[in-house]
């Protein structure tokens, strides 16, 4: 039986996306994978351009609430809060969740500078997520 998992963030615009994005391309047939925002926001251009780099487009994705998730009842085995450590507190907790996990990275919506510096940073995050995202898997294998 698939593995249910919900990654939550501030807007589901960015870190959230990027986690969903990750676990249904490495996780293949193991996760039911959704990711969802306390407020959602529009999707990170920045995030996008940065996946669409490494060969994943997410610019179809629309950002969700989990709010939504919560009145339609759903259950998962892991929520996994993508915040940074500033916004922890504000991470939603999900009820119905068998185990929490928090990572915390970086904002993407909160970096200054020019679009290079900016994605630049983006791509520092992506590869931070990815990692967490390939540790989840070998843990839960």
């Amino acid at each position: 039986m698939k593995k249910k998992v919900l990654f939550v963030c501030i807007h589901n615009s960015a870190r959230s996306q990027m986690a969903e994005a990750f676990l249904k391309q490495l996780g293949g047939e193991k996760y039911e994978v959704e990711s969802a925002g306390l407020e959602p926001g529009e999707l990170s251009q920045l995030v996008v351009e940065s996946m669409k780099e490494i060969g994943i487009d997410i610019s179809q994705n629309k950002t969700k609430s989990v709010f939504d998730f919560y009145k339609q009842d759903k259950k998962y085995d892991y929520v996994i809060t993508v915040c940074d450590a500033a916004s922890g507190e504000r991470c939603p907790i999900f009820p119905g969740a068998t185990q929490r996990i928090h990572w915390s990275f970086d904002d993407p919506g909160a970096l200054i500078g020019s679009h290079e510096e900016k994605l630049s940073k983006v791509r520092i995050i992506r590869e931070e997520v990815l990692r967490k995202v390939e540790d989840f898997i070998k843990e839960n294998d």
